[in-house]
Protein backbone atom coordinates (compact mmCIF):
# COMPACT_ATOMS: atom_id res chain seq x y z
CA UNK A 1 0.00 0.00 0.00
CA UNK A 2 1.21 3.23 -1.40
CA UNK A 3 0.63 6.16 1.13
CA UNK A 4 0.32 9.53 -0.68
CA UNK A 5 -0.33 11.78 1.52
CA UNK A 6 -1.61 11.67 5.10
CA UNK A 7 -3.23 15.12 6.76
CA UNK A 8 -5.15 16.05 10.10
CA UNK A 9 -6.75 18.53 11.49
CA UNK A 10 -8.84 19.06 14.87
CA UNK A 11 -12.43 18.50 14.54
CA UNK A 12 -15.41 18.77 17.06
CA UNK A 13 -17.16 15.76 18.69
CA UNK A 14 -20.50 15.62 19.77
CA UNK A 15 -20.15 17.12 22.81
CA UNK A 16 -18.01 20.18 21.05
CA UNK A 17 -14.84 19.39 22.52
CA UNK A 18 -11.48 19.29 20.45
CA UNK A 19 -10.66 15.91 18.97
CA UNK A 20 -8.29 14.87 16.08
CA UNK A 21 -9.11 13.80 12.55
CA UNK A 22 -6.81 11.85 10.30
CA UNK A 23 -7.32 11.36 6.09
CA UNK A 24 -5.03 9.05 4.98
CA UNK A 25 -4.62 9.31 0.58
CA UNK A 26 -3.45 6.14 -1.73
CA UNK A 27 -3.93 5.34 -4.85
CA UNK A 28 -7.22 3.12 -3.54
CA UNK A 29 -8.88 6.37 -2.15
CA UNK A 30 -9.10 8.80 0.61
CA UNK A 31 -9.47 7.72 3.93
CA UNK A 32 -10.69 9.16 7.11
CA UNK A 33 -11.06 8.58 10.77
CA UNK A 34 -11.85 10.70 13.92
CA UNK A 35 -11.43 9.46 17.70
CA UNK A 36 -14.08 9.85 20.59
CA UNK A 37 -13.38 11.54 23.82
CA UNK A 38 -15.58 10.12 27.23
CA UNK A 39 -16.21 11.77 29.95
CA UNK A 40 -16.67 9.15 32.16
CA UNK A 41 -13.30 7.84 32.21
CA UNK A 42 -10.71 4.53 34.17
CA UNK A 43 -8.16 6.21 36.45
CA UNK A 44 -6.01 3.63 34.11
CA UNK A 45 -6.79 4.81 30.62
CA UNK A 46 -4.05 6.19 28.73
CA UNK A 47 -3.99 9.74 28.55
CA UNK A 48 -6.44 10.79 25.20
CA UNK A 49 -4.10 13.74 23.76
CA UNK A 50 -0.20 14.66 25.24
CA UNK A 51 0.29 16.27 28.22
CA UNK A 52 0.27 19.40 26.49
CA UNK A 53 -3.19 19.38 25.19
CA UNK A 54 -4.91 18.49 21.47
CA UNK A 55 -2.88 21.35 19.78
CA UNK A 56 0.61 19.53 20.71
CA UNK A 57 -0.81 16.45 19.65
CA UNK A 58 -1.81 18.08 16.39
CA UNK A 59 1.95 19.56 15.96
CA UNK A 60 3.28 16.15 16.99
CA UNK A 61 1.39 13.90 14.36
CA UNK A 62 1.83 16.20 11.52
CA UNK A 63 5.91 15.85 12.02
CA UNK A 64 4.75 12.05 12.32
CA UNK A 65 2.50 12.45 9.02
CA UNK A 66 5.99 13.89 7.12
CA UNK A 67 7.14 10.40 7.58
CA UNK A 68 4.77 8.65 5.91
CA UNK A 69 3.91 10.81 2.80
CA UNK A 70 5.00 8.62 -0.25
CA UNK A 71 6.02 5.78 1.82
CA UNK A 72 4.80 2.23 1.17
CA UNK A 73 3.50 -0.73 3.75
CA UNK A 74 3.27 -4.41 3.02
CA UNK A 75 -0.10 -5.09 4.89
CA UNK A 76 -2.04 -8.32 3.77
CA UNK A 77 -3.44 -9.11 7.44
CA UNK A 78 -5.23 -7.32 10.66
CA UNK A 79 -1.71 -8.87 12.49
CA UNK A 80 0.73 -6.25 9.64
CA UNK A 81 -0.48 -3.37 11.13
CA UNK A 82 2.69 -4.25 14.38
CA UNK A 83 4.87 -2.71 12.04
CA UNK A 84 3.34 0.55 11.61
CA UNK A 85 2.43 0.54 15.19
CA UNK A 86 6.80 0.18 15.88
CA UNK A 87 7.02 3.53 13.95
CA UNK A 88 4.39 5.16 16.11
CA UNK A 89 6.03 3.81 19.01
CA UNK A 90 9.53 4.85 17.67
CA UNK A 91 8.43 8.17 17.08
CA UNK A 92 6.88 8.99 20.53
CA UNK A 93 10.09 7.55 22.45
CA UNK A 94 11.80 10.90 20.11
CA UNK A 95 9.19 13.56 20.20
CA UNK A 96 7.19 12.86 23.30
CA UNK A 97 3.05 10.92 23.29
CA UNK A 98 0.67 11.47 20.68
CA UNK A 99 -2.26 10.21 23.21
CA UNK A 100 -4.67 7.55 22.54
CA UNK A 101 -7.56 9.48 20.99
CA UNK A 102 -4.79 10.45 18.60
CA UNK A 103 -3.30 7.15 17.22
CA UNK A 104 -6.99 5.35 17.47
CA UNK A 105 -7.86 7.61 14.94
CA UNK A 106 -4.38 7.06 12.65
CA UNK A 107 -4.18 3.41 12.96
CA UNK A 108 -8.20 3.13 12.34
CA UNK A 109 -7.54 5.55 8.90
CA UNK A 110 -4.59 3.37 8.10
CA UNK A 111 -6.52 0.04 8.63
CA UNK A 112 -9.69 1.49 6.19
CA UNK A 113 -6.96 2.64 3.37
CA UNK A 114 -5.20 -1.47 3.87
CA UNK A 115 -8.67 -3.41 3.82
CA UNK A 116 -9.27 -1.52 0.49
CA UNK A 117 -6.36 -1.89 -1.04
CA UNK A 118 -6.98 -5.73 -0.42
CA UNK A 119 -10.04 -5.07 -1.69
CA UNK A 120 -12.00 -5.74 1.55
CA UNK A 121 -14.09 -4.20 3.90
CA UNK A 122 -12.83 -2.82 7.08
CA UNK A 123 -14.50 -5.88 9.19
CA UNK A 124 -13.70 -8.44 6.35
CA UNK A 125 -9.97 -7.63 6.75
CA UNK A 126 -10.02 -8.42 10.62
CA UNK A 127 -12.72 -11.29 10.65
CA UNK A 128 -10.20 -14.24 10.66
CA UNK A 129 -13.22 -16.56 9.21
CA UNK A 130 -15.64 -15.06 7.36
CA UNK A 131 -18.01 -17.96 7.93
CA UNK A 132 -18.25 -17.09 11.38
CA UNK A 133 -20.12 -14.36 11.11
CA UNK A 134 -22.50 -13.11 14.07
CA UNK A 135 -24.74 -9.90 14.82
CA UNK A 136 -23.83 -8.43 17.97
CA UNK A 137 -26.91 -7.37 19.69
CA UNK A 138 -27.13 -3.58 20.31
CA UNK A 139 -27.42 -2.30 24.09
CA UNK A 140 -28.92 0.98 24.25
CA UNK A 141 -28.73 4.12 26.77
CA UNK A 142 -32.20 4.50 27.47
CA UNK A 143 -32.02 7.05 30.90
CA UNK A 144 -29.66 8.51 32.26
CA UNK A 145 -27.91 9.71 35.43
CA UNK A 146 -24.14 10.20 36.48
CA UNK A 147 -21.36 12.56 34.87
CA UNK A 148 -23.31 12.17 31.82
CA UNK A 149 -26.33 13.75 32.48
CA UNK A 150 -27.55 17.46 34.34
CA UNK A 151 -29.38 17.76 37.12
CA UNK A 152 -33.24 17.56 36.19
CA UNK A 153 -35.21 19.91 39.59
CA UNK A 154 -31.91 19.80 41.35
CA UNK A 155 -31.65 16.24 41.56
CA UNK A 156 -30.56 12.44 38.97
CA UNK A 157 -29.89 9.21 39.37
CA UNK A 158 -26.56 8.44 40.48
CA UNK A 159 -25.98 5.39 38.30
CA UNK A 160 -24.84 6.53 34.90
CA UNK A 161 -26.92 4.29 32.22
CA UNK A 162 -29.94 2.35 32.54
CA UNK A 163 -30.25 -0.06 29.74
CA UNK A 164 -31.77 -2.02 26.95
CA UNK A 165 -30.74 -4.90 25.38
CA UNK A 166 -32.79 -6.90 22.51
CA UNK A 167 -32.30 -10.76 21.87
CA UNK A 168 -33.57 -10.85 18.99
CA UNK A 169 -32.37 -13.01 15.16
CA UNK A 170 -31.43 -9.78 13.71
CA UNK A 171 -29.87 -6.85 14.40
CA UNK A 172 -32.28 -4.41 12.35
CA UNK A 173 -35.45 -5.99 14.38
CA UNK A 174 -32.78 -5.15 17.25
CA UNK A 175 -32.69 -1.74 16.94
CA UNK A 176 -36.08 -1.00 15.82
CA UNK A 177 -36.97 -2.56 19.00
CA UNK A 178 -35.00 -0.74 21.27
CA UNK A 179 -35.94 2.72 19.18
CA UNK A 180 -39.52 1.60 20.03
CA UNK A 181 -38.95 1.17 23.64
CA UNK A 182 -37.11 3.96 23.85
CA UNK A 183 -39.69 6.50 22.71
CA UNK A 184 -42.62 4.39 25.49
CA UNK A 185 -39.84 4.88 28.32
CA UNK A 186 -40.66 8.89 27.43
CA UNK A 187 -44.32 8.39 27.79
CA UNK A 188 -43.49 6.74 31.01
CA UNK A 189 -41.41 9.42 32.36
CA UNK A 190 -43.94 12.05 31.16
CA UNK A 191 -46.35 10.12 33.32
CA UNK A 192 -44.28 10.02 36.28
CA UNK A 193 -43.89 13.84 36.23
CA UNK A 194 -46.49 16.07 34.60
CA UNK A 195 -43.54 18.68 34.88
CA UNK A 196 -41.04 16.88 32.82
CA UNK A 197 -39.18 19.05 30.49
CA UNK A 198 -38.12 16.20 27.81
CA UNK A 199 -34.23 16.62 27.48
CA UNK A 200 -31.31 14.35 26.72
CA UNK A 201 -28.40 13.65 27.97
CA UNK A 202 -24.53 13.29 26.08
CA UNK A 203 -25.74 9.78 25.14
CA UNK A 204 -29.00 10.64 23.82
CA UNK A 205 -30.79 9.40 26.71
CA UNK A 206 -33.92 10.86 28.58
CA UNK A 207 -32.58 12.91 31.82
CA UNK A 208 -34.89 12.70 34.69
CA UNK A 209 -34.50 13.23 38.55
CA UNK A 210 -35.68 10.16 39.48
CA UNK A 211 -34.20 8.11 42.02
CA UNK A 212 -31.82 5.20 40.86
CA UNK A 213 -34.76 3.00 41.50
CA UNK A 214 -37.73 4.78 40.71
CA UNK A 215 -35.49 5.21 37.45
CA UNK A 216 -35.01 1.11 37.28
CA UNK A 217 -38.82 0.78 37.81
CA UNK A 218 -40.18 3.06 34.80
CA UNK A 219 -36.92 0.65 33.16
CA UNK A 220 -38.36 -2.73 33.79
CA UNK A 221 -41.69 -1.71 33.01
CA UNK A 222 -40.21 -0.74 29.08
CA UNK A 223 -38.40 -4.21 29.36
CA UNK A 224 -41.64 -6.35 30.22
CA UNK A 225 -43.74 -3.97 27.59
CA UNK A 226 -41.41 -5.00 24.44
CA UNK A 227 -39.53 -8.62 25.82
CA UNK A 228 -36.13 -6.42 26.31
CA UNK A 229 -33.55 -7.57 28.81
CA UNK A 230 -32.59 -4.71 30.85
CA UNK A 231 -29.06 -3.27 32.55
CA UNK A 232 -27.38 -0.32 34.28
CA UNK A 233 -24.04 1.26 34.07
CA UNK A 234 -23.58 2.08 37.67
CA UNK A 235 -19.73 4.08 36.84
CA UNK A 236 -18.80 3.23 40.74
CA UNK A 237 -16.02 5.07 40.97
CA UNK A 238 -17.37 8.53 39.82
CA UNK A 239 -18.86 8.21 43.33
CA UNK A 240 -16.15 6.34 45.84
CA UNK A 241 -14.30 8.34 47.71
CA UNK A 242 -12.33 7.77 50.75
CA UNK A 243 -13.18 4.11 50.94
CA UNK A 244 -17.26 4.94 51.15
CA UNK A 245 -19.82 5.01 47.98
CA UNK A 246 -21.77 8.58 48.33
CA UNK A 247 -24.86 8.55 46.77
CA UNK A 248 -26.07 11.65 45.96
CA UNK A 249 -29.83 11.55 45.06
CA UNK A 250 -30.89 10.58 48.32
CA UNK A 251 -28.32 11.34 49.99
CA UNK A 252 -26.33 7.92 52.01
CA UNK A 253 -23.19 6.29 52.21
CA UNK A 254 -22.84 2.96 51.75
CA UNK A 255 -19.30 0.28 52.71
CA UNK A 256 -17.92 -1.91 50.28
CA UNK A 257 -20.07 -5.01 51.99
CA UNK A 258 -23.19 -2.95 51.84
CA UNK A 259 -22.23 -1.97 48.00
CA UNK A 260 -21.93 -5.59 47.13
CA UNK A 261 -25.21 -6.66 48.84
CA UNK A 262 -26.71 -3.52 47.39
CA UNK A 263 -25.76 -4.75 43.96
CA UNK A 264 -27.16 -8.20 44.07
CA UNK A 265 -30.21 -7.12 45.61
CA UNK A 266 -30.74 -5.00 42.59
CA UNK A 267 -29.86 -8.03 40.46
CA UNK A 268 -32.75 -10.37 41.75
CA UNK A 269 -35.21 -7.69 42.29
CA UNK A 270 -35.35 -6.06 38.98
CA UNK A 271 -33.60 -9.57 37.14
CA UNK A 272 -31.30 -7.65 35.82
CA UNK A 273 -29.17 -9.25 32.72
CA UNK A 274 -26.31 -6.35 32.37
CA UNK A 275 -24.55 -4.32 35.36
CA UNK A 276 -21.37 -2.87 34.56
CA UNK A 277 -19.00 -1.04 37.06
CA UNK A 278 -21.20 -2.35 40.15
CA UNK A 279 -17.63 -1.50 42.35
CA UNK A 280 -14.44 0.57 42.41
CA UNK A 281 -12.30 0.02 39.51
CA UNK A 282 -9.71 -1.19 42.33
CA UNK A 283 -11.95 -3.62 43.67
CA UNK A 284 -11.07 -7.33 41.81
CA UNK A 285 -12.19 -9.35 44.43
CA UNK A 286 -15.66 -7.43 45.13
CA UNK A 287 -16.53 -8.03 41.33
CA UNK A 288 -15.35 -11.64 41.83
CA UNK A 289 -18.06 -11.61 44.65
CA UNK A 290 -20.90 -10.37 42.55
CA UNK A 291 -19.86 -12.45 39.67
CA UNK A 292 -20.19 -14.87 41.20
CA UNK A 293 -22.81 -14.84 43.38
CA UNK A 294 -25.47 -13.37 40.60
CA UNK A 295 -25.18 -15.88 37.75
CA UNK A 296 -26.50 -15.61 34.72
CA UNK A 297 -26.37 -11.69 34.62
CA UNK A 298 -23.32 -10.18 32.51
CA UNK A 299 -21.18 -8.38 35.42
CA UNK A 300 -19.01 -6.42 33.42
CA UNK A 301 -15.64 -4.79 33.30
CA UNK A 302 -15.02 -1.02 31.43
CA UNK A 303 -13.04 1.24 34.41
CA UNK A 304 -11.81 -2.06 36.16
CA UNK A 305 -10.43 -3.25 32.94
CA UNK A 306 -10.09 -0.10 30.54
CA UNK A 307 -9.36 -2.26 27.52
CA UNK A 308 -6.07 -3.08 28.79
CA UNK A 309 -4.27 -6.52 28.43
CA UNK A 310 -2.76 -7.02 31.89
CA UNK A 311 -5.68 -5.78 33.72
CA UNK A 312 -8.14 -8.20 31.44
CA UNK A 313 -5.93 -10.94 32.11
CA UNK A 314 -6.03 -10.41 35.86
CA UNK A 315 -9.32 -9.95 35.75
CA UNK A 316 -9.93 -12.88 33.95
CA UNK A 317 -7.37 -15.06 35.67
CA UNK A 318 -9.49 -14.11 39.03
CA UNK A 319 -13.37 -14.39 37.80
CA UNK A 320 -13.63 -11.46 38.60
CA UNK A 321 -15.85 -10.59 35.35
CA UNK A 322 -17.76 -13.00 32.58
CA UNK A 323 -18.10 -9.59 30.46
CA UNK A 324 -16.29 -6.83 29.17
CA UNK A 325 -16.27 -3.46 27.60
CA UNK A 326 -13.82 -2.86 24.45
CA UNK A 327 -12.80 0.84 23.79
CA UNK A 328 -9.93 0.99 21.32
CA UNK A 329 -9.17 4.25 22.30
CA UNK A 330 -8.42 3.58 26.27
CA UNK A 331 -5.60 1.87 25.49
CA UNK A 332 -4.43 3.42 22.21
CA UNK A 333 -2.92 0.33 20.35
CA UNK A 334 -5.39 -1.60 18.45
CA UNK A 335 -2.65 -4.48 18.55
CA UNK A 336 -3.60 -4.88 22.03
CA UNK A 337 -6.76 -4.26 21.23
CA UNK A 338 -6.76 -7.68 19.60
CA UNK A 339 -4.68 -8.99 22.37
CA UNK A 340 -7.80 -8.02 25.01
CA UNK A 341 -9.95 -9.88 22.30
CA UNK A 342 -7.41 -13.27 22.23
CA UNK A 343 -7.88 -13.15 26.11
CA UNK A 344 -11.25 -12.33 26.15
CA UNK A 345 -12.28 -15.93 23.24
CA UNK A 346 -10.04 -17.73 25.66
CA UNK A 347 -11.73 -17.37 28.55
CA UNK A 348 -15.48 -17.27 27.26
CA UNK A 349 -16.04 -13.75 28.29
CA UNK A 350 -18.57 -11.84 26.74
CA UNK A 351 -17.35 -8.76 24.41
CA UNK A 352 -19.13 -5.75 24.27
CA UNK A 353 -17.55 -2.91 21.91
CA UNK A 354 -18.84 0.42 22.84
CA UNK A 355 -18.52 4.07 21.78
CA UNK A 356 -17.69 6.94 23.82
CA UNK A 357 -20.07 10.14 25.38
CA UNK A 358 -18.29 12.44 23.40
CA UNK A 359 -18.77 10.84 20.12
CA UNK A 360 -18.21 11.47 16.09
CA UNK A 361 -19.93 10.45 12.63
CA UNK A 362 -16.69 7.68 12.30
CA UNK A 363 -18.63 4.51 12.25
CA UNK A 364 -15.56 2.09 12.54
CA UNK A 365 -16.44 0.47 15.98
CA UNK A 366 -19.28 -1.01 14.52
CA UNK A 367 -16.31 -2.78 11.98
CA UNK A 368 -14.47 -3.80 14.66
CA UNK A 369 -17.26 -5.17 16.63
CA UNK A 370 -18.24 -7.29 14.04
CA UNK A 371 -14.51 -8.06 12.52
CA UNK A 372 -13.45 -9.52 16.16
CA UNK A 373 -16.80 -11.12 16.98
CA UNK A 374 -17.89 -8.99 19.39
CA UNK A 375 -21.17 -10.11 21.58
CA UNK A 376 -22.67 -6.89 21.91
CA UNK A 377 -22.15 -3.11 20.64
CA UNK A 378 -23.25 0.11 22.82
CA UNK A 379 -23.57 2.96 20.96
CA UNK A 380 -26.72 4.73 22.51
CA UNK A 381 -30.22 4.17 20.92
CA UNK A 382 -30.70 7.54 19.63
CA UNK A 383 -29.17 10.64 18.14
CA UNK A 384 -26.91 10.86 14.38
CA UNK A 385 -23.66 9.97 16.14
CA UNK A 386 -25.11 7.05 17.51
CA UNK A 387 -27.40 6.19 14.80
CA UNK A 388 -24.37 6.29 11.99
CA UNK A 389 -22.86 2.89 13.89
CA UNK A 390 -26.22 1.13 14.66
CA UNK A 391 -26.93 1.71 9.98
CA UNK A 392 -23.05 0.27 9.78
CA UNK A 393 -23.99 -2.79 11.28
CA UNK A 394 -27.31 -2.95 9.65
CA UNK A 395 -25.02 -2.15 6.17
CA UNK A 396 -23.12 -5.05 6.81
CA UNK A 397 -25.69 -7.88 7.61
CA UNK A 398 -27.44 -7.02 4.86
CA UNK A 399 -24.58 -7.55 2.18
CA UNK A 400 -24.21 -11.19 3.98
CA UNK A 401 -28.03 -11.96 3.48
Amino acid sequence: MFIKEVRSKIVRNSRKEKTIQVMIKTYKGTFVSSAPSGKSKGKYEVESFNERGVKKSLELLKKFSKMLNEKSFVIKKFDDLREFENKIKGFENSYGALGGNVIYALETAFLKAAAKDNNKELWEFIIEDKGKFKAPMPIGNCIGGGMHSRLVNGKKPDFQEFLLIPDEKTFSRAVTKNIDAYYFAKSLLKKQDKKWIVKVNDEGAWMTGLSNEDALKVLKQVGDEYGLRIGIDIAASSFFKNKYYHYENKRLIRDRVEQIDYMEHLIKKYDLFYVEDSLDEEDFSGFYQVTNTSKPALIVGDDLTVTNPKRVERATRGKAINAMIIKPNQIGSLIDVKKVVDICKKHKIKMIFSHRSGETMDDAIADYCVGFQGDFIKTGIYGRERLIKLRRVMEIEKSLK
